[in-house]
């Protein structure tokens, strides 16, 4: 079972994009390290309070996957500076 989601993320407080990349590589490699996902940014690279992140897991079981999925959420919900708008669960 593979699990993608889609998030689109606003960084108000980013006034360049050397300040959002900034924000932006903690909280990718936080995800990395900690969970067992597959994350990049897919959209928005050249706008500086706007991205989409996009963060699979791949595992035998559904709620495996789900779970994983879940705590990457939790995770990018916990970032002060960044605020989650629009999410999309997709199953492949």
């Amino acid at each position: 079972m593979i699990g993608v989601i889609t998030c689109e993320c606003i960084i108000y407080d980013a006034q360049s994009l050397k300040e959002k990349r900034s924000v932006l590589k903690s909280v990718l490699t936080k995800l990395r390290q900690r969970l067992n996902v597959t994350v990049a940014e897919t959209a928005h690279q050249n706008v500086w309070q706007r991205t989409e992140i996009a963060i699979a897991a791949i595992a035998n079981d559904k709620t495996v996957v789900e779970k994983e999925l879940q705590r990457a959420l939790k995770m990018i919900d916990g970032v002060p500076e960044i605020e989650r708008t629009v999410t999309t669960i997709e199953w492949l």
